[in-house]
């Protein structure tokens, strides 16, 4: 498994994993998918550059219940082992690792269910990380639900800490959540 940029050549995979009921978003699941599929076939070209936004010059986003918030600075790649396996998105603030409240974590990621169980988001996680500490962030903070093992395992397999059991705000469901954290090390020069 590799990460891709999102690309028209890898386009038409990830159409069809959305049109099998994956979604990006754990928590607006098939709503995202219809929207993505949607903006998709308005304008594909525009839909691939909305997902590398280091600038957050975006649309604003639409959370669960309907709020718009601010975009922040981002971007999605796509995980690919000859066909589209899943995304991994990393959002952040310049100069902070603080996130404003509507934003429970800096790194969020989705499997297709076909993919799962082979490592793909571990290896995922792993290599945005390189990235997270190019940045200079010292931590990144990644959230999931307590039935979600998997993404525990995921999250635990790159030296996260579970930091918190919180309740999500409204906007989100405020449904019972793990926080968790993973220190990165500054880059050697």
């Amino acid at each position: 498994m590799t990460l891709v940029w999102p690309a028209r050549e890898h386009l038409g995979s990830y159409v069809a994993a959305l049109e099998q009921g994956w979604s990006p978003d754990n928590i607006r699941g098939e709503v995202t998918a219809r929207e993505e599929l949607a903006s998709i076939a308005a304008d594909p070209d525009g839909f691939l550059a909305s997902l590398v936004d280091v600038e957050a010059t975006g649309r604003r986003i639409t959370l669960p219940d309907g709020t718009s918030v601010p975009r922040l600075p981002g971007y999605r790649r796509w995980m690919w082992d000859g066909e589209f396996c899943g995304s991994i998105g990393f959002r952040w603030q310049r100069g902070t690792e603080a996130l404003p409240p509507y934003c429970l974590g800096h790194i969020g990621y989705a499997v297709v269910p076909s993919k799962r169980g082979r490592g793909h988001a571990t290896e995922a996680l792993r290599e945005v990380l390189q990235d997270v500490r190019a940045r200079g962030l010292r931590y990144v903070d990644l959230t999931t639900t307590p039935d979600n093992v998997a993404s525990q395992r995921v999250i635990e397999a790159n030296g996260g800490v579970l930091v918190e059991e919180f309740i999500a705000p409204p906007s989100h469901g405020a449904t019972l959540g793990l926080r968790y954290r993973i220190f990165c090390p500054a880059l050697e020069p």
